[in-house]
């Protein structure tokens, strides 16, 4: 399957879109009362307030995208409580947790029309991979970060009332979504009512939203989209298509992930989607499936492998951490959890298919 310029600005335009429907509702307050209320929840537990963090940062990321997470819940983490561990999580979560949703994540909308799945569909077969992720990274930081977490985590009272009005809208963006509309236009809708909602509140301003639409940005995706379009019509596609198994079979399953994965933190990942999309069609749905395990998952092998972990550097990350450190994380563990995320998915497609 091969995207064209309609198709690829779509896409965008949606990245667009929910990066502004984010940042309007988090100037809505909602991203720090959910941050207040999961460490109200913890009661001074660190390793709950670990599992808290990282089940928020899995469902924002499934919902709102993982720029979302990376770009607006860091921040909020940190200032709950100034831990590595708890801005680690936004960022593994962010590539881990993205593969449920086709809106989680743009490499999921560029191949979730490959694959002839409905969204529900989508959802039910990544379903096992996406909360067997989740419960993996919350082991993997647990044990990274066990020095860390024998400190108790600071108990902070929820004082403060959920903003109900920016949270419907997303459930109904949501809702939208799962319908089958094209994603850009709940997303532009959405983007509308809780952006002028938070701007007739004075909560937040033109300036603001317009920073968080970040149309450079777009427009540096949607131009590497197309260059790595071009690239494979040349022989560094066929290089590609060659590199991938045209199998569905467990063997066949892992290497493509695994390729992916490869692929994806050489060039980033959403450019390797585009590459590796046409192989991944022809073999059918499950290895489209396995391509987004290894282009999401694999992504927290390396600081290049998504434009979110470098986004998670401006908004805290840098902070906190130390690129050795990153690296050193995602060598020794990213490899395994993207086979293991490849077992599951085809054991799962191998049961519902």
């Amino acid at each position: 399957m091969t995207h064209d310029l309609g198709s690829l600005t779509a896409i965008v335009a949606f990245l667009v879109a929910m990066m502004v429907l984010a940042q309007a509702c988090a100037d809505e307050g909602l991203f720090d009362v959910l941050g207040r209320r999961i460490a109200s929840w913890s009661r001074g537990s660190a390793h709950r307030l670990l599992a808290l963090a990282v089940g928020l940062a899995a469902v924002v990321t499934a919902t709102m995208s993982l720029d979302a997470t990376v770009v607006l819940l860091t921040p909020v983490l940190l200032a709950a409580s100034a831990r590595r561990s708890y801005a680690y999580a936004t960022v593994r979560l962010a590539n881990s947790g993205s593969t449920l949703l086709p809106v989680s994540n743009l490499t999921n909308l560029l191949v979730f029309g490959s694959t002839g799945l409905t969204f529900l569909g989508f959802a039910w077969a990544m379903l096992p991979v996406w909360l067997v992720a989740v419960a993996a990274e919350y082991v993997i930081l647990r044990f990274w970060f066990a020095d860390e977490l024998r400190t108790p985590a600071p108990a902070l009272e929820d004082d403060f009332a959920l903003p109900l009005f920016p949270l419907a809208v997303v459930v109904v963006v949501l809702l939208a979504l799962a319908g089958g509309t094209d994603p850009w236009i709940p997303a532009t809708a959405g983007a509308i009512l809780v952006g002028t909602y938070a701007l007739v509140r004075r909560r937040t301003t033109w300036r603001d939203l317009r920073a968080a639409a970040n149309l450079p940005l777009a427009a540096l995706v949607l131009t590497w989209a197309f260059v790595v379009s071009w690239l494979g019509s040349t022989p560094v596609g066929a290089w590609f298509d060659d590199a991938m198994p045209s199998g569905t079979g467990l063997g066949s399953l892992l290497i493509a992930a695994v390729v992916a994965m490869i692929a994806a933190n050489v060039v980033n990942n959403l450019p390797a989607t585009l590459l590796l999309l046409p192989a991944a069609d022809a073999a059918g749905p499950a290895a489209a499936l396995a391509l987004l395990v290894g282009v999401n998952v694999g992504a927290n092998l390396t600081l290049i492998g998504s434009v979110a972990n470098l986004l998670w550097r401006q908004a805290g990350g840098k902070a906190v951490s130390s690129v050795r450190e990153f690296h050193l994380l995602g060598v020794l563990t990213t490899p395994p959890l993207v086979l293991l995320c490849t077992v599951v998915l085809w054991g799962w497609t191998s049961l519902i298919w």
